[in-house]
């Protein structure tokens, strides 16, 4: 399948230049020249498969026709070496939990899967070093970090935004060494962002070096996303529950929920699906006016959710022909509070034992405040809740148990290079630290 630009002025090409090019050199995102449709008989029989097996059609349906099928189904495989439930947390709703993999948050999926595919194009074309470059607001950081790690022929730089990230993740992708850089920028998120972007267009850079992004820009990162919707369908399929299903995913660069919509558009029968937004609630604006106003971006407890443009708000707009009304038809937004999210956190555990993370909280509560009562509502808890080990022990006023796999983290020595907000810096870093 070949991939085209966002931006629609750029050249089309194979998968493999759209995953090692990551960004289009007009600045948009590639996006596959169509969405193949499974066919009714795998919705029929979805409830007897279990993840692999999921996971294998669907990547078949995108990636089957450029990587050979025994070499793609073991790349699934590999990929998805732990378990991903659905939990009921009340009548009607229930937790999609994205957090069992090695670093407990669900970027795991998409940050595996891209390790894989990217490995596989370099060695397939000996190709020289490829750099591999990633902003994070938290979780994609530990996530592409540890799915790299030890990777033979790739170099992963991470940019973080200083004191803006937990001391968990933090540890996550500061300590391990390696092929693993990380770069702590004075600034926020959306600056790591732009730093990334800036560089892909910096033709000295693209000259000296074979750069990409891991970040949901790469289509090998975002559309395995798409897997676990499925999967949770197929979970409630097992209990008799195939119609009225809505989604609410937590919503930051709005990677997670394009995946779901390319789910949805592939056949997957759900019904409609709920953004959920902190503080940075640019995208809920949106889908109520119409009109989009990115804005730097404010520091919630929500922090993988703290972003003011996100990058794949252009994948949305494209998806639906750029049509308000069409978008706004399959999603709605809700915005919370960091007071309302402890509040969620709080409250839920002492409800129903369930413990949420900010960012699964905040899904909850927009799945509470949009699902109707004839819907079965699902939200993504996309951290396990001791990576914000502090704020959710405030809320609930107990100390929580850190897994061994997290813990093993922050027993290492921290290694950093501070940087500031500024593109000449980081290019100048780039080049050295290479």
């Amino acid at each position: 399948m070949n991939y085209y630009s966002t931006n629609q002025s750029a050249p089309v090409v194979s998968l493999r230049e759209a995953v090692v090019k990551g960004l289009a050199p007009d600045k948009g995102l590639y996006m596959p020249e169509s969405i193949p449709h499974l066919p009714e008989v795998f919705f029929d029989e979805i409830g007897r498969f279990g993840l692999i097996t999921i996971a294998r059609t669907v990547a078949r349906a995108f990636f089957g026709e450029d990587i050979p099928q025994t070499k793609l189904d073991e790349i699934v495989a590999d990929t998805l070496n732990f378990d991903i439930p659905l939990v009921k947390v009340e009548d009607g709703i229930y937790a999609l939990e994205l957090f069992h993999g090695p670093t407990f948050a669900f970027k795991d999926v998409g940050a595996r899967f891209m390790a894989r595919i990217v490995s596989y194009f370099v060695q397939e074309q000996r190709q020289e070093e490829v750099k591999v470059l990633v902003a994070t607001s938290g979780d994609t950081g530990s996530a592409v970090a540890n799915g790299f790690l030890g990777v033979k022929g790739i170099r992963v730089f991470v940019l973080y935004p200083s004191g803006k990230v937990s001391d968990i993740q933090e540890a996550q992708f500061t300590t391990l060494g390696k092929n693993i850089v990380a770069l702590e920028i004075d600034g926020t998120f959306d600056d790591c962002q732009a730093l990334v972007k800036s560089a892909f267009m910096d033709e000295e850079l693209n000259l000296q070096m074979n750069l990409t992004s891991a970040n949901s820009i790469n289509v090998a990162r975002f559309l395995p996303q798409s897997f676990y919707y499925f999967y949770a369908y197929a979970q409630l399929a097992r209990q008799g529950i195939s119609t009225d299903v809505i989604l609410s995913v937590p919503s930051g660069n709005l990677g997670n929920l394009t995946a779901g919509l390319f789910a949805k558009r592939m056949g997957l029968p759900v019904k409609r699906f709920i953004a959920a937004n902190n503080r940075n609630d640019v995208f809920r604006e949106y889908l109520q006016s119409g009109k989009y106003t990115p804005r730097p971006s404010v520091q919630t407890i929500a922090n993988a959710m703290d972003v003011g443009s996100p990058s794949n708000f252009e994948r949305i707009l494209n998806l639906y022909g750029h049509s308000h009304e069409a978008i706004s038809k399959d999603i709605s937004g809700y915005r919370f509070s960091d007071e309302e999210i402890q509040s969620a956190i709080k409250g839920v555990y002492k409800g129903s034992s369930y413990l949420l993370d900010p960012h699964g909280a905040c899904a909850y509560l927009a799945l509470k405040k949009g699902r109707k009562a004839s819907e079965a509502g699902i939200f993504l808890a996309t951290a396990h809740p001791a990576k914000f080990k502090e704020t959710v022990e405030s809320c609930i006023a107990k100390e929580i148990e850190i897994p061994k796999g997290l813990g093993a983290f922050m027993k290492q020595k921290k290694q950093s290079y501070p940087l500031p907000r500024n593109f000449a810096a980081f290019k100048k870093a780039l080049i050295n630290l290479s």
